[in-house]
């Protein structure tokens, strides 16, 4: 196990060097950047003065150059320098990534805590009125966007409390009640969207554990449905769920853009649009890579919990 886990690890690094080539290669494939972004916008173009802002960004270097040096920044744990807000790129993103991680967190907690109860549900109760209910609940969760959903939220609690959420972000330490009502709206809309794909792979592959002979086995010497379906099926069955719920929450940390927008909550992905659209390098190359480390930790997680819930899973040492 303890080799598996060295493997994976460096697996990860070398993968992680990989996606920095690759975010750094295509943000400067992309045409223009910060100092053409800010001569357009001020109407005129100097060429000694727009050189002198290249040198003092340090982007007139080679590209290798600035691949080096970015590398050595991430290396001492300095982000560098935001061309845009000429402040520390980390000073810039640590309020960002506690906003994204805690909704990411809350909206997969909500996908699990109804998408496996449903889905079972579902799978126990095959072909019946209940059954087809739930499909189309979760068919209607993954038609509608979780954005959409949310502006739907927001226009209801309008009309028919006369409320809205708060227009700015409120810390959980100034209001700690109006934190977490702000939260669980765009949580329940994402969540909902996510808790709809958990709740069909749940059903099919509880479907397909319980045509197993162990599970006919079970029932053919008398336990009882609750134990053959939660301790027997059920666990044998959640290794795709448990994959699908490690690829949902990686998948979250970049893309809730237009949640993040509607709720105006200050995210990382929101931010990093905007990043983009100004050719902040030093805000783009960082928050890429922080999502690329959630995505490869996640997969790393799911991995280890597969040992965890099939005893039939082996890794050798």
């Amino acid at each position: 196990m303890k080799t598996y886990v060295v493997q994976r690890l460096v697996i990860a690094l070398l993968t992680l060097l990989g996606m920095s080539m690759v975010i750094f290669t295509l943000l400067r494939l992309a045409p223009g950047d910060i100092v053409d972004i800010l001569f357009s916008t001020a109407g005129y173009v100097s060429p000694s003065e727009k050189q002198a802002i290249m040198k003092e960004l340090g982007i007139d270097r080679p590209y290798w150059v600035q691949y080096v040096d970015w590398l050595r920044q991430i290396l001492t744990g300095d982000l560098g320098k935001s061309y845009r807000y000429d402040q520390p790129a980390w000073q810039i993103i640590r309020p960002l990534v506690p906003v994204t991680l805690e909704l990411a967190a809350l909206s997969t907690f909500f996908a699990v805590l109804i998408g496996v109860p449903t889905g079972v549900i579902s799978a126990v109760r095959q072909d019946t009125t209940l059954d087809y209910v739930l499909r189309v609940f979760s068919l209607a969760g993954l038609s509608m966007p979780a954005f959409w959903l949310g502006m739907v939220i927001i226009l209801g609690l309008v009309t028919w409390f006369s409320w809205i959420p708060p227009l700015t972000y409120v810390g959980p330490t100034e209001d700690f009640k109006l934190h977490a009502v702000q939260f669980l709206l765009p949580a329940l809309a994402v969540g909902y969207r996510s808790s709809a794909l958990i709740m069909r792979i749940t059903r099919s592959s509880l479907l397909e554990v319980m045509r197993e002979d162990y599970i006919r086995t079970a029932w053919a010497k008398g336990q009882t449905g609750r134990i053959v379906i939660w301790r027997h099926a059920l666990k044998n069955a959640l290794l795709p769920v448990v994959t699908v719920i490690g690829i949902e929450f990686a998948f979250l940390i970049g893309g809730l853009v237009v949640t993040e927008t509607v709720f105006n909550l200050p995210g990382v992905a929101r931010f990093l649009v905007q990043a983009i659209l100004w050719r902040d390098y030093p805000i783009v190359q960082n928050l890429v890579m922080f999502i690329a480390i959630v995505v490869i930790l996640s997969n790393l997680l799911v991995d280890m919990l597969y040992g965890v819930l099939d005893p039939r899973v082996r890794y050798g040492d």
